[in-house]
């Protein structure tokens, strides 16, 4: 099986490398590259959210895991790397949920957004209500732990 991605647009911030917290205050641009047409984002203004599918362009191949511990701490259990959300990810791929701050031409200005300067995106897509789950999100204690920085 034959899978090519080609990247759709670039990523400009301060975050020059990826550092695991303190994502708040960072804003991102998401901006075209010049063989996607600008009426890709069209009426994208309309959307509040974005769902947007990155590359981790920065990660060696090399220290690709498929089991550890959360940010390498022993005190949290041993998980698969399908059970959380490292970028030493077997394809290297990123998946954020950002808030639209701005749109104009072929520029998106988002925040929430923890990829660092120069990563390639992949695919952006609008935010549905109807595709969010339903009911309550389960998910193991020491998530809460690893995230309580994440986002200030």
């Amino acid at each position: 099986m034959d899978i090519v991605l080609k990247p759709i647009a670039i990523v400009t911030n301060n975050r020059k490398k990826p550092i695991d917290d303190y994502w708040a205050v960072t804003i991102s641009e998401i901006t075209l590259l010049d063989h996607v047409p600008t009426e890709a984002l069209d009426n994208i203004g309309d959307f509040s959210h974005l769902e947007v599918i990155y590359y981790f362009n920065q990660v060696n191949p090399d220290k690709i895991i498929y089991s550890g511990h959360p940010r390498n701490n022993r005190t949290y259990p041993l998980m698969g790397i399908f059970a959380q959300r490292k970028k030493n990810r077997p394809n290297r791929l990123g998946l954020s949920t950002v808030e639209i701050l701005g749109h104009t031409g072929r520029t998106i200005t988002v925040k929430h957004f923890d990829a660092i300067d120069g990563t390639p995106i992949l695919d952006i897509k609008p935010v549905f209500k109807e595709f969010e789950p339903e009911g309550e999100i389960k998910q193991p204690a020491w998530v809460a732990d690893v995230m309580k920085d994440y986002w200030k």
